[in-house]
């Protein structure tokens, strides 16, 4: 019978050693443990197509790249830039702004005109009889810029902007005219689409000769570009500033006033709703439309407005005002261009030799009742009544005080000085009365 193994310290040691290196883990680690790898395993799964794609489109790029410039080398390479002995040329220059649905113009809205510059060449290469025909696109705003003058008919036709996904054509209308003696007119064409969606915000107009039209026969003529324009939806003319502005325009047509924004509703609780009534109040109390507008418009602003303001034109009317001993003529603005004060006229140049005080005080008047103010437009046509004393009796006056008073009222007020003791002058104490039209050239 064998006798058993007795107890050592060595084993007691390999024992001890076995259980400090198996830790006992509790099973709520183990179940951690196993929650994490299933989380990593379904994030693993959902990041996988979304760094697929990433991969895949910087290799696409990266090849779109590389293949552009393996082209662009190849090109400068095998074919040199062609020679533009002939070049189109857009005549007149479009606006910076152009909106969709209207007739594209020049900035003085007459129809766009395409020639072509012979240049240095002998004209007879290109014969004037030459029938050619012209097809007008869209380019991005940034082809040729730098001032850049040379490009290949490659890199003009890859500059053209074609329509969005699911829009209309980018132009619609007389995209393609004939040369005739190497000019042509472009007739009705308008954008159906604004170029706020590529990246250069702008799109040029181009022209290039159509392939198969002759061309062929002749030297190359090369492409005509305008300067870069922004083109906005049609909607946005509604708000459109005017330069200059009109006197029967809106008071929000002036810079710094938006349409039904807050300066437009303070003037419009004024009464003032047009250029004419801005400057006229402007005119006679400018401090009192300075607080009308309040302290939210800035005094950059103010003077942007009032600038574009007095860019209007007050045209030629004239606005009569009487008293007892005063007679005043005003233009649409308010502003005193002929007085006869007793029986003294002032011409426009001889205004400030009277009291300033009074003269305010009566264009302050001719203000407050300036719609019983009678006007004058035009030629003088028809002889004028005058009304004498109280008795209301209508009369015609001597030669020689209708003479003076024609040549009072008939336009040549700025030039012609009164000779206040000549015995054509007419006495104020007169009253002018009648509907009569007296306009000035």
């Amino acid at each position: 019978m064998s006798s058993k193994r007795p107890f050592t310290e060595i084993d007691s040691c390999t024992d001890q050693q076995i259980q400090t290196k198996r830790p006992r883990q509790s099973f709520a680690s183990i179940i951690g443990e196993v929650v994490m790898v299933n989380s990593l395993r379904h994030l693993s799964k959902a990041l996988e197509p979304l760094l697929r794609r990433v991969v895949n489109e910087e290799v696409d790029r990266c090849l779109i790249r590389y293949s552009r410039s393996l082209t662009r080398a190849s090109s400068l390479k095998i074919q040199p830039l062609e020679p533009s002995s002939f070049q189109l040329y857009f005549v007149n220059n479009l606006p910076s702004t152009i909106f969709t649905g209207s007739k594209i113009t020049d900035v003085e809205s007459r129809p766009l005109r395409i020639a072509i510059e012979v240049g240095g060449e002998d004209p007879s290469l290109l014969p004037i009889s030459a029938l050619l025909k012209i097809e007008i696109v869209v380019l991005d705003g940034e082809f040729a810029s730098g001032d850049r003058e040379d490009w290949t008919a490659e890199e003009f036709n890859a500059s053209i902007v074609k329509e969005r996904s699911g829009k209309r054509p980018l132009l619609h209308g007389e995209m393609n005219v004939v040369l005739r003696h190497c000019a042509a007119t472009i007739g009705d064409l308008e954008f159906t689409d604004n170029s706020s969606w590529i990246r250069s915000r702008k799109f040029r107009l181009g022209a290039r000769i159509v392939s198969g039209s002759d061309r062929d026969k002749f030297p190359r003529i090369r492409e005509a570009i305008t300067e870069p324009f922004v083109v906005k939806d049609h909607r946005g003319e509604l708000y459109k500033k005017h330069y200059p502005p009109m006197l029967n325009d809106e008071v929000w047509r002036l810079e710094k006033i938006g349409k039904e924004g807050v300066f437009h509703k303070k003037l419009s609780n004024y009464n003032i709703k047009t250029v004419q009534e801005f400057l006229q109040l402007y005119t006679i109390d400018p401090q009192k439309l300075r607080t009308i507008l309040g302290v939210a418009m800035s005094e950059k602003m103010w003077d942007a407005t009032v600038k574009h303001a007095k860019t209007c034109e007050s045209g030629s009317k004239l606005y009569m005002f009487r008293g007892p001993n005063f007679l005043l003529f005003l233009n649409p603005i308010c502003e005193v261009v002929r007085a006869m004060i007793g029986e003294q006229i002032y011409s426009s140049r001889d205004l400030h030799n009277i009291p300033q005080d009074y003269l305010k005080n009566l264009r302050r008047q001719a203000f407050d009742n300036w719609a019983s103010l009678q006007d004058f437009e035009g030629n003088l046509r028809e002889s004028l009544s005058l009304t004498q004393g109280n008795e209301g009796s209508e009369f015609l006056v001597g030669k020689s005080l209708l003479q003076s008073s024609y040549e009072f009222l008939s336009g040549q007020l700025e030039c012609q000085d009164w000779d206040s003791n000549s015995e054509n002058q007419f006495n104020i104490s007169a009253r002018i009365e009648g509907n009569f039209h007296c306009n000035f050239g």
